[in-house]
């Protein structure tokens, strides 16, 4: 470009820039070569998100009566059919290397005595699950967000919003960003998606408010290939009392020997698995979910912490005691707690290899919004943060090749263009939407989906994209996305700026989730189809997508 946009102290373009500021985008930036100038965006402010909710832990098969291929069966097994055994294979085998990364920055994880502590999580065979009491994933993101602020070759936008990317020709070049009440096209040999799942297009979710789609929806729009977006594993226990947030109970609380009971105090779960509470996640949310069908009126569960040892439960669960208490008023020495499941995890993503490269040139993505493979149709318990680790230190691989001089189109003033028009209709129709968009994503494509539900649903997201796309405000912004730098009014605060880009990435996140969905005519993982409630051998697929097409991928032997 031939000018900077930016304030004097920074530059113009970067070698990397990485949008995201979990536990992936933090790990990714500090693993990627020290000779480069690196970009790191979040919306929020550093260490918000998903990552500093994880409560359960890290996997690593490191323990004496452990080993890796041990570790591998258990990722397979629960992935029922889909995963990529080579993404496995490299998950598992650098386990040992980030965590060992890990504790010497500081990261405090549970020991006992000089050994490191481990827990036993739900579809795992050995206890292999570390931890820093129930506060992991914050343990982790405040280490890392510590270690990120002291390089001088990373450069942090706080509150910063990542509108698009910026594609020329058939490779990407940068992003569209909000900052500081600009918009600017910023330019990188690089970018690196990081920015979490996409929950909150279910009403009842265990992801935070920032988890909104963000990179699969800007991947899709850019041309990238998309993998298995039907898969959204339902976290079986999440807090569910009104009045307070759906807070994820740890499923280490019932690795810990905690009993799942209904209102009588019966142990349910045995009744749908052998392994009762321990099975994977997909089959004890569904054995929830047809208790209550079951019992009408009903529309919680309980998980009872009373037959662990208090001091046990005091060790390992103090921010779920405090929790419970503060929001609920529940004493977990006393009471069970009242839980129901909710969306918690995303296992498909934006396609990647085993370097995290999408398809399209120059883009990586890592963490939720990526696909690696490692998942398949249902995530194994505390693999989620290994997987950040261990495909942002693939980053330590990457080709910066320089790029071609190219012209964007010319500053435009912003009394050109009445961006404020009707702005209060168009605040009013996207908050009154973006309920609308959860509740009826939960409703139709929630734990149990059928074709008519996800047909109907998808045709009222279809009336909503129309009604979006009309909305005046919108088409402003389209304007302006075709010019950079360009002025945001002050009026135009950074909540409701957010506010737009959150409920078309929203949209868009639901409708290709509808859209996989339905596609996908079997159940399998977190996938079930109350029509089609058989696996499918036909089905040992992926579900591949780019554009609007939808395909299948060749058979995954």
């Amino acid at each position: 470009m031939n000018s900077s946009p930016f304030p004097y102290s920074l530059p113009s373009a970067f070698d990397v820039l990485v949008v995201g500021g979990g536990a992936a985008g933090l790990y990714s930036a500090l693993c990627l070569p020290t000779t480069l100038q690196i970009g790191l965006i979040t919306k929020d402010t550093l260490a918000v998100s998903a990552s500093d909710w994880a409560q359960g832990g890290i996997a690593a098969a490191i323990a004496p009566d452990d080993a890796p291929e041990l570790h591998i069966a258990d990722t397979l097994n629960a992935g029922a059919g889909l995963c990529d055994p080579k993404a496995v294979e490299v998950l598992v085998r650098h386990a040992g290397e980030c965590i060992q990364n890990l504790t010497q920055m500081g990261v405090a994880f549970d020991r006992k005595g000089e050994q490191l502590a481990m827990t036993l999580e739900a579809a795992h065979s050995r206890r292999r699950v570390l931890h820093a009491a129930d506060t992991t994933g914050r343990a982790v993101v405040t280490t890392l967000a510590e270690q990120v602020l002291q390089r001088d070759n990373i450069h942090v936008f706080n509150q910063a919003l990542a509108l698009d990317l910026w594609i020329h020709g058939d490779e990407c070049r940068g992003i569209q960003l909000v900052y500081e009440q600009q918009l600017y096209w910023i330019e990188a040999k690089a970018v690196v998606l990081a920015t979490g799942g996409g929950g909150q297009i279910y009403s009842q979710t265990t992801n935070p408010a920032a988890s909104t789609g963000d990179g699969v929806a800007m991947a899709w729009r850019a041309g990238a290939q998309l993998r298995d977006l039907e898969f959204m594993q339902f976290h079986p226990t999440a807090l569910t009392k009104v009045g307070a947030p759906r807070f994820l109970i740890s499923e280490a609380v019932r690795g810990e020997g905690a009993h799942l009971v209904d209102k009588n105090g019966r142990r349910f779960a045995f009744d749908y698995h052998p392994d009762g509470e321990l099975a994977p996640r997909d089959v004890v949310s569904r054995a929830i979910f047809r208790h209550l069908q079951k019992t009408p009126g009903e529309s919680v569960v309980y998980l009872d912490l009373r037959v662990i040892e208090p001091e046990r439960v005091k060790r390992r669960f103090p921010n779920i005691i405090r929790k419970c208490q503060k929001w609920a008023g529940i004493n977990v020495f006393e009471t069970p707690i009242p839980v129901s499941p909710a969306a918690h995890y995303w296992m498909g993503g934006i396609t990647t290899n085993l370097t995290s490269q999408t398809t399209i040139p120059r883009l990586y993505a890592v963490g939720e919004n990526a696909s690696t493979g490692v998942h398949g149709a249902n995530r194994l318990a505390s693999n989620s943060l290994l997987e950040c680790l261990v495909f942002g230190a693939q980053l330590q691989k990457i080709e910066t090749e320089p790029l071609t001089k190219v012209t964007i189109n010319p500053k435009v003033d912003s009394h050109e263009l009445n961006i404020m028009a009707d702005l209060d209709v168009a605040m009013s129709w996207l908050h009154q939407h973006q309920t609308a968009i959860s509740q009826l994503v939960w409703q139709s494509a929630g734990i149990s989906r059928s074709a008519d539900h996800m047909t109907q649903a998808l045709e009222q997201l279809e009336q909503w994209q129309i009604d979006f796309d009309s909305l005046r405000f919108t088409q402003a912004m389209s304007y302006t996305s075709t010019h950079a730098p360009f002025p945001i009014p002050h009026d135009l605060t950074a909540d409701k700026l957010r506010l737009w880009a959150e409920t078309r990435n929203l949209l868009t996140v639901a409708t290709l989730v509808l859209k996989s969905a339905l596609f996908r005519t079997e159940s399998r993982g977190g996938h079930y189809r109350q029509d089609y409630p058989k696996t499918k051998p036909s089905w040992q697929a992926h579900t591949l997508m780019q554009a609007n097409t939808l395909y299948k991928s060749t058979p995954i032997q």
